[in-house]
């Protein structure tokens, strides 16, 4: 693993915590140790690939309260949870509430490692999803609004043709309803230039009937 990815391991044994930080120091990750979780939210986090490592019972803030608060604050940390064997329904919780992995004490290496490294592709993803998002807001400040108008339409599930529809309909609509006008005004004229018709005159050729026929 790259030495750009960090990892902070919270636990209140001063044991634990060393012991699993030398484990992941040799695989080259950057570490961070605290006992308290006041000691981790008052420290300034690396802008960087990166995981907590998170013990549920501590002194002061709990573990699961520690959580809670990345997620209120949204900072997009993946957290893997240690547990102790009775802490089974709190790592429940835990899980529910995004936690990526949990182990439970006293920890393998191998199933630290494997949890670390899968938080780390985790938290590569996110980071990318986050840059992407930040580059589609760039791309839309710079449309016009008309513009915006149309990719809302996209969005919102339309075909292109329909798009086009609905852009044009209003245009469409107007000439029709003055081509309609003209038709009749026309219809109208011709039917006055003719003047009135002779009540007396037949329907057949307009001519007067012969009384001697």
């Amino acid at each position: 693993m790259c030495s750009s990815a960090f990892v902070y391991i919270v636990d209140d044994d001063k044991s634990v915590r060393e012991s699993l930080g030398d484990l992941l120091r040799s695989m080259n990750y950057e570490v961070t140790l605290y006992g308290l979780a006041a000691e981790f939210i008052n420290a300034e986090l690396a802008d960087a690939l990166a995981c907590l490592v998170l013990d549920i019972r501590l002194p002061g803030t709990s573990g699961l309260e520690l959580q809670e608060y990345l997620t209120r604050v949204n900072i997009g940390l993946p957290v893997i949870l240690m547990t102790g064997f009775g802490d089974i329904p709190m790592t429940v919780k835990g899980m529910k509430a995004g936690a990526v992995d949990f182990l439970t004490k006293p920890i393998r290496h191998q199933d630290l490692l494997d949890a670390v490294a899968a938080a780390i592709r985790i938290d590569q993803s996110r980071r990318q999803e986050v840059a992407h998002i930040a580059q589609l807001r760039e791309q839309y400040a710079l449309l016009t609004p008309r513009e915006r108008q149309v990719m809302a339409l996209v969005a919102s599930g339309l075909s292109r043709e329909r798009t086009f529809d609905q852009r044009s309909h209003g245009k469409d609509a107007s000439q029709q309803r003055h081509a309609k006008a003209g038709r009749k005004i026309r219809s109208e004229a011709r039917s006055d230039s003719r003047g009135p018709r002779d009540p007396e005159m037949s329907r057949a050729g307009d001519c007067p009937k012969n009384p001697w026929a």
